[in-house]
């Protein structure tokens, strides 16, 4: 199967996984040994501004300070992950496309509280993860809809419509999808 880096899973309505119930997940990185996402619709109840305050981060820009922090996935959800655009150098940055950069590192955290940081950011908690063959087997079973990633849809678009966007990049109509799938 072809990596799958730099798309959107995006869950069909029949995900009985309350993990994933009408989430999408970007692939930040998809290999032989197995996929790496974080779910770009789930905000958790913490926000940004609580997040910097835990961690000791004064917070600057206070417009940002109510900006939620997603639930990035079940997997080490104590775990901190930045998606952005920026080409700042930070200490730990993975590139998943030429637009798209995905930073682990805390000094990330720290120049988005000095206002230095990359902006628009999307932070995230924990992670989802397939180990080796995992997620193709997933794919098999019609779980997942997959489309190239629309950064668009991950910095600039609502929360809350993220999901039926990302539907929207195929052409999908949400209101015709059944709930069960087959195979012929």
């Amino acid at each position: 199967m072809p990596s799958l880096q730099d798309h959107f899973l995006i869950a069909m309505p029949a995900m009985a996984d309350p993990n994933f119930n009408e989430t999408v997940t970007y692939i930040c990185k998809h290999d032989a040994e197995g996929a790496f996402g974080l779910v770009i619709t789930r905000p958790s109840e913490l926000s940004l501004g609580e997040m910097l305050g835990q961690l000791a981060i004064e917070l600057r820009d206070r417009r940002l300070a109510e900006r939620p922090v997603m639930h990035g996935g079940p997997v080490e959800p104590e775990r901190g992950f930045v998606l952005h655009r920026s080409e700042q150098p930070f200490e730990a940055t993975l590139a998943v496309s030429s637009e798209i950069k995905l930073t682990s590192s805390p000094d990330v955290l720290a120049a988005i509280g000095s206002g230095r940081g990359p902006d628009p950011a999307l932070v995230a908690l924990g992670y989802a993860g397939w180990g080796r063959g995992q997620l193709e087997a997933e794919l098999g079973s019609n779980t997942w809809l997959t489309v190239p990633a629309n950064p668009s849809i991950i910095f600039e678009t609502p929360v809350e419509q993220r999901w039926t966007a990302a539907l929207g990049l195929p052409g999908v109509d949400i209101r015709r999808i059944t709930h069960y799938a087959g195979h012929a």
